[in-house]
């Protein structure tokens, strides 16, 4: 996005379903906002803000799941830094209704935090409820585009088109001609990872096989935070002979990545570099590549364009091709080994332009 001068401005979390908040490392109840920020028509939520900073609400697994929360919340480190502000982190409880989100979000656009930032598709009911009732705030909606409004910002991503290289990359590199895919939780969404590397593994090799796993169904979103069931599945599809593994299953992508490593075969992360991730430090010699969404980028320049009194809003796509300058979704290059395969590295560059140049059309439903 175009960059602006930035005004001078003057956390880890609530869970419980009374939402009693406790500040990640700074106090944020001095920062409850005067009468007028708890009106539903917004107040002065802009002089707030700037006190305030901005706000997360964190998906299932929360801060800490070193993939997709931890994305988000490196964006929003970034601006605390930037701009001095306190802000505040609320995460999920386990097994928690709509009306906890939306209670959720309401406490915070109340607090006069702005933006507030939703991690997920999960608070699309919520945020369909609440900003309407607080039209001066500006609500970031990530990885999920189908409630808009004037104050709403949809932040989506291509994952598809990330995967479609990870499935390259995987039909490339494996030896036993058989690589897995693990999802979360069975949804729209992680379909489109799943269709994306199912697709690049069979443009690549058509003659490798895709298993493909899901960890739960909904209502039950466990399969994004249980590690154990990650592992659990890995090593199924390792049993059976898969030497590469793709998943996308937040916090609970630890125990396949973990199942993986041990074997000696080849992990693919998602979301946030997870080669780098210090929770995953043991494996990550193992951990080939990630495919990367510029989760951090979109929600620090989210907030960015609200502290400039240009909030973005509408429905905003980070691409392969990428978004105003800045990657969108892409390949980590943090392993050597992965640096070190050139035909592979060939391989990837050449899917990536093709994709780009709208030669290749990547699907997003398996």
């Amino acid at each position: 996005m175009r960059r602006v001068p930035q005004l001078a401005v003057a956390a880890l979390t609530a869970a419980s379903l009374t939402f009693a908040a406790t500040a990640c490392g700074d106090d944020d109840s001095s920062s409850g906002g005067s009468g007028s920020s708890s009106s539903p028509s917004g107040g002065s939520a802009e002089s707030d803000a700037k006190k305030n900073g901005a706000a997360l609400a964190y998906d299932v697994g929360g801060r800490g799941d070193q993939s997709f929360n931890d994305a988000a919340a490196a964006g929003y480190d970034k601006a605390k830094k930037q701009y001095g502000w306190k802000g505040q982190e609320l995460e999920p409880s386990a097994g928690e209704s709509d009306a906890d989100k939306i209670q959720r979000l309401t406490d915070l656009a109340k607090k006069g935090y702005n933006p507030v930032i939703a991690v997920g598709f999960v608070y699309a009911n919520a945020v369909k409820d609440v900003a309407p009732k607080f039209p001066k705030t500006t609500f970031g909606l990530i990885d999920d585009s189908s409630v808009q409004g004037k104050n709403i910002t949809n932040i989506v991503f291509a994952e598809q088109e990330g995967s479609y290289l990870a499935g390259v990359v995987a039909a490339k590199t494996s030896k036993s001609k058989t690589v897995g895919f693990i999802g979360g939780v069975e949804t729209p969404l992680i379909k489109k990872f799943e269709a994306g590397y199912a697709q690049g593994v069979k443009d690549t090799d058509s003659s490798v096989k895709v298993q493909v796993k899901y960890l739960t169904q909904p209502p039950d979103f466990s399969g994004f935070e249980k590690p154990d069931l990650g592992k659990e599945a890995a090593q199924g599809q390792l049993d059976a002979g898969a030497d590469v593994i793709y998943q996308a299953a937040g916090g609970a992508g630890r125990g396949a990545i973990e199942a993986t490593a041990e074997a000696g075969k080849w992990a693919i992360g998602v979301d946030s570099d997870q080669y780098e991730q210090a929770g995953l430090k043991a494996f990550k010699a193992q951990i080939l590549t990630s495919v990367e969404k510029n989760v951090s980028g979109a929600v620090y320049n989210l907030i960015e364009s609200v502290d400039a009194g240009k909030p973005e809003t509408g429905v905003v796509t980070y691409t392969l091709k990428g978004h105003e300058g800045e990657k969108g979704v892409s390949l980590s290059q943090s392993n050597p080994a992965f640096r070190d395969m050139k035909d592979v590295q060939d391989a990837v560059n050449e899917a990536t332009k093709k994709i780009v140049d709208g030669q290749i059309k990547v699907n997003t439903t398996p």
